[in-house]
């Protein structure tokens, strides 16, 4: 059942946010998510709008409908939103959130540039999230050794108005081994400093008890995006080494959607035992 994301990330509770590519993406997740009995959020970002032709309309309204059909809720995000002209077709096209990144803005440009977002999402409905950006490095809120400091964190949410907040704690984005780790300690201070659910960005590259460890430290929304593409392209590579005739491209890609599926189920039941 397709579910305003506001109603999914509640405090105290972890959520997973996995990101959609194509539509056995979307389908995935859901398999996944109704397998493991857990709500989930599907994300669609900039650059997988970009990797449809610049159109927003047809990966969403396949990623809506297999939501709508779902037994378990499924909200509909648009992620990583740096283009305001994306954002302002968000509230056409069923989505709850949107998280709009101004982190290759100065600090100064990305409070005012986030706040229009909070303010244009707000008026019809929808939740924000969105990241300080450059936190104690020029590479961005998410390169290595970057930390969000919790004083400024606060400054930024008030100043904003955001839902939620994407925090540096030790992860990155599209890390392919699972050995981040994270500082819970910093997690925690960020939770009693910031008064809106706290996003893990890059969770794919974090072990199994980071993340449990992280939801109980104060950790509510995870993003998941490069785990779902490692079992989806290793599944199709192993396939046709071994059916190197096989043309038809139903034969690898339904072996590689319930390889997301099974990567999906793993991570929410993670999610639960914290």
């Amino acid at each position: 059942m397709l579910t305003p994301t506001a109603e999914l990330v509640v405090p105290g509770q972890g959520i997973a946010a996995f990101n959609v590519i194509t539509l056995e993406h979307a389908e995935a997740i859901v398999t996944g998510a109704e397998a493991a009995g857990q709500p989930v959020i599907l994300q669609i970002s900039e650059n997988a709008v970009k990797f449809h032709g610049g159109r927003l309309a047809p990966i969403t309204a396949a990623t809506a409908a297999v939501a709508r059909l779902s037994s378990v809720p499924v909200a509909l995000h648009l992620d990583h939103v740096e283009d305001m002209a994306l954002l302002e077709q968000a509230p056409l096209h069923d989505f709850g959130s949107v998280m709009y990144d101004g982190s290759k803005l100065s600090y100064e440009d990305n409070v005012a540039m986030t706040a229009k977002a909070a303010a244009f999402c707000h008026e019809r409905g929808l939740w924000l999230e969105s990241e300080l950006g450059e936190v104690g490095g020029k590479d961005g809120a998410h390169a290595p050794g970057v930390r969000t400091d919790p004083a400024e964190a606060a400054a930024f949410v008030r100043d904003t108005g955001v839902d939620a907040l994407a925090v540096a704690v030790g992860s990155s984005h599209a890390m392919t081994s699972r050995d981040a780790s994270l500082d819970l300690a910093l997690i925690a201070s960020l939770k009693e400093a910031v008064p809106v659910p706290l996003v893990l960005h890059g969770s794919s590259g974090v072990p199994d008890e980071e993340l449990a460890a992280a939801v109980r430290a104060g950790m509510v929304k995870i993003n998941i995006g490069t785990a779902l593409n490692i079992a989806f392209t290793g599944t199709v590579r192993d396939y046709l080494a071994e059916n190197s005739r096989t043309v038809d491209p139903r034969k690898y890609l339904a072996p590689a959607r319930d390889a997301m599926a099974s990567t999906v189920e793993h991570f929410l039941r993670v999610m639960t035992s914290s």
